[in-house]
């Protein structure tokens, strides 16, 4: 499966299936998500394609493009290098003036948050099949923020669903991703 049709697949069965981002139904349904691949190689390439992204989501009307999944098969599939780059990522937006407009969530598939053990379920939250920067509006971000009662909640109840169906039931999970793509 290819890198957008395996991030497609991840998105609707475990980020809007298990419901860990309340937020990706309504922008999914509305077709307002900007998939791109990467091509790049090496993080210096990489930043370009995110700069160039950033700057069309900018440029871009909310009601058309409200994010962009910027995947990079292959670079950055070290998770710490992957975690380095993100300071790279937040230094362009500085540099091009986006501060306070446009901001980027981290997803890669060997996610581990800080003290974390590497099998910690909750790290799930954030694992997707590709290395993966989403651009997102901040506020679009205060505005789905606002409309949910306890937004605060999320990451304990994401990280009460995936301790209940377990890293067994995720890879599961996954595996029916990948398999319905021969459909």
């Amino acid at each position: 499966m290819n890198a957008i049709a395996a991030t497609h697949h991840w998105l609707e069965q475990a980020v809007i299936g298990l419901n860990l981002c309340p937020f990706a139904r309504a922008v999914y349904v509305k077709r307002q998500i900007r998939w791109v691949e990467s091509l790049a190689r090496e993080a210096v390439d990489l930043r370009e394609d995110f700069v160039r992204e950033l700057q069309f989501l900018a440029a871009a009307d909310p009601e058309t493009v409200d994010t962009t999944l910027l995947i990079h098969p292959h670079a950055l599939n070290d998770f710490l290098e992957y975690n380095d780059f993100l300071d790279v990522a937040d230094a362009a937006i500085e540099e091009h003036g986006l501060a306070g407009i446009l901001q980027v969530a981290s997803f890669h598939p060997a996610y581990r948050f800080e003290g974390a053990a590497p099998d910690d379920v909750e790290n799930f939250t954030n694992r997707s099949p590709h290395p993966m920067l989403q651009l997102l509006r901040e506020d679009s971000i205060s505005h789905a923020i606002a409309a949910f009662p306890d937004a605060a909640a999320i990451y304990e109840r994401d990280v009460a669903t995936l301790r209940h169906i377990g890293t067994s039931g995720w890879h599961k999970l996954m595996f029916r991703a990948d398999s319905s793509s021969d459909e």
